[in-house]
Parts: C-alpha cells; sequence; structure tokens
C-alpha cells in the first residue's frame, strides 16, 4: 500500500469508527448535556474524537511494518497520544481529578520528548539556540498547554477538526517545500493525520451528530506539538512555521488564560469566555466561525508559514506578521472577558 492510498483508507476507517462511537455513546446514555456554559443546546453523544486516534495508530503501524518507517519517532507520537487519549477517554466517562491529569499529560510529554530526541536547537536571525535540560523543561509545559489549550477550544461544532485538518495541511506543505520528499515522515505524518479527522469530521460538521471529547482534542493537541519537534529536528525554522500554523489556536487559549489569570478568576474551572465562544453566540452560529479559522489557517497562515519555510520571510517577522491580526479578533471578541459578559 502506497502512503496516499494509505490517507484514502484512514480517511474512509475513521468515518466508519466514528459511527460506531456514535451508536456505542448512544446506547450507554454517553452525552454531553448542555449547561450554563454549553455552546450548544442539544444532549450529544461524546468520544468520537477515539476514531482519530485509533485511525492515526493503525496507519503509523502500517508504516513501520510495511514501509519500514523509524520505530522511534511513530513510538514517541504514539505513546505520547495514546496517552494523552486514554486520560481524556477515562476523564470523559468518569471525572479524573485535575492535578491527576496534569502529572499524567507531564509524563506523556516527557514520553515523547524522550523518544523524540528531546527538544531541538533553534534557529532565530542565523543563531542557534541550546538550552539544555532547560530547554526540555520548557518545552515539556509548551507540550502540556498544546494538549490542554486544544481541548479548551474543542467548544463549538466542527472547530477543532477543521483546525485539526487545515493547520495539518499547511504543515505537511510547508515541510515538503523545505524537505522535499513527500515520503519524509515530517511531511507524511500531517497528512495521515489529516485523513484520521476527515473522516470524523463528516459526524461533526455543524450540526454535530457527536463531539470529539478530551480524548480526541487532548490527542490532537499533543501530537501537534510533537509533529513541530519532529519537524525542527529535520529543519529548524519548521518549528515556527508549526507555531505559526497553530496561531488561531494558540492566540485565543493563551489571551483567554492571561486575562482570566488578571480578572483572578479560578483558570482551572469550566467557562464559556474564549473568544470563539463570544463570536459563535454574537454571530449566530458555529459553523461560520469554524469555517472562518479554517479560511484563516488556509489563507493567511499556510501562505505565511511558506514564505517562512522558502527562507522569503525572516522567522520572526513572520510571526509577527501573522499574530497581529489574530490578536485584534481575540481583543474584538474579548477572549477572556468576564464570564457571559456581553459583547
Amino acid at each position: 500500500m502506497n502512503y496516499w492510498s494509505l490517507c484514502i483508507v484512514c480517511g474512509a476507517f475513521s468515518w466508519f469508527l466514528t459511527g460506531l462511537l456514535h451508536r456505542y455513546a448512544l446506547a450507554k446514555n454517553l452525552l454531553d448535556v448542555p449547561n450554563d456554559r454549553s455552546s450548544h443546546s442539544v444532549p450529544t453523544p461524546r468520544g468520537g474524537g477515539i476514531a482519530i486516534v485509533l485511525t492515526f495508530i493503525v496507519g503509523c503501524g502500517v508504516l513501520v511494518v510495511q514501509e519500514g518507517a523509524s520505530y522511534r519517532e511513530i513510538f514517541g507520537l504514539v505513546g505520547a497520544g495514546g496517552i494523552a487519549a486514554l486520560i481524556g477517554f477515562i476523564d470523559d466517562h468518569r471525572h479524573i481529578a485535575a492535578r491527576w491529569r496534569l502529572i499524567i499529560h507531564f509524563f506523556a510529554a516527557g514520553w515523547g520528548l524522550y523518544w523524540l530526541g528531546g527538544m531541538p536547537p533553534l534557529m532565530l536571525f542565523d543563531i542557534a539556540f541550546d538550552l539544555g535540560w532547560i530547554g526540555h523543561l520548557l518545552t515539556a509545559v509548551y507540550l502540556v498547554w498544546l494538549l490542554n489549550l486544544y481541548n479548551f477550544m474543542d467548544g463549538i461544532d466542527g472547530l477543532a477538526g477543521i483546525e485539526a485538518i487545515t493547520s495539518g495541511f499547511g504543515a505537511g506543505v510547508v515541510c515538503w517545500l523545505v524537505l522535499s520528499d513527500p515520503l519524509s515522515l515530517a511531511v507524511f505524518l500531517p497528512f495521515l493525520l489529516v485523513a484520521s479527522v476527515i473522516g470524523f469530521l463528516f459526524w461533526n460538521f455543524p450540526p454535530a451528530k457527536i463531539f470529539m471529547g478530551d480524548g480526541g482534542s487532548g490527542f490532537l493537541g499533543l501530537v501537534f506539538g510533537l509533529l513541530s519537534l519532529q519537524a525542527a529536528w529535520a529543519a529548524p525554522k519548521l518549528f515556527w512555521c508549526w507555531i505559526i500554523l497553530l496561531g488561531v489556536f494558540l492566540v485565543d487559549s493563551t489571551v483567554t488564560l492571561i486575562r482570566r489569570l488578571l480578572h483572578g478568576d479560578k483558570v482551572y474551572e469550566a467557562h464559556c469566555c474564549h473568544g470563539y465562544q463570544y463570536a459563535s453566540r454574537k454571530l449566530g452560529g458555529h459553523k461560520v466561525i469554524s469555517v472562518s479559522v479554517g479560511l484563516i489557517n488556509i489563507f493567511w497562515l499556510t501562505p505565511i508559514a511558506s514564505l517562512v519555510a522558502l527562507d522569503w520571510l525572516n522567522a520572526l517577522l513572520g510571526l509577527i506578521l501573522a499574530y497581529v491580526p489574530l490578536f485584534w479578533l481575540a481583543a474584538h471578541f474579548k477572549s477572556g472577558a468576564a464570564h457571559l459578559q456581553e459583547v
């Protein structure tokens, strides 16, 4: 089976698995019941993101067995992502205290860092920065933050799936521009992940028939972070390309966290204060916000990341250029403002 046929099979497999999970959730009454923090109004099955997890793991297994892909990189991604998915899946069924989830999240991040070789030296203005063990600790925090912010941003129909598909596709493109090898894992794995999410999105596109759940969202956040490190080992500038591509989620979640900290809010408690949540209430629907995020990724962030990849734009300048409108959107839609404040 060639790589691109594998993507097609994985997309179909993900669609099929999500359908099975939809039936399972209905049979077991695993429903997300709306409350005052919800952005939906109808009880909806949850946990469909496990289809993404299982599909990606199976696809990675095929790469190792049939194509001889590097087992260290695959083991790091699958092991870390699987741990994050498992703890999220258990939390979807039965609540786990935040401190225990956090400990396991750091364990998963450490697992991935070990097998991928830690944080590679980063290039900025042609200067290599290697922070040693401090860099590895900071990278673990970065990975855990990505894991959790993806969970925070999975709050309206289709948003997390569209973000994964468009930013993952963009990452595959920019890695190909730099590495010129479509069979490199740094190039192909983002496409494999995109295929795994596409099948799920058929069920999650507004109005959603099933939600992703913490298992799927945590998996995506952590795997995206690890893929950015894997790409950086191949070419340091690719790390900055990944940070540009994930800009919508990074900016909204980080601004929201900082503003809530400054307001003295309990940041570990659930809320609906993200900019995308205010925007969906103001604009009257999930679809327009989710599709808009996809369009931002395709027509704004991917071109800028491509310019950085081709050395036509400095990485820091590209990051600033990409993020300035995103910070404006976060301010405009009041990311992190007081709970249920009018917009």
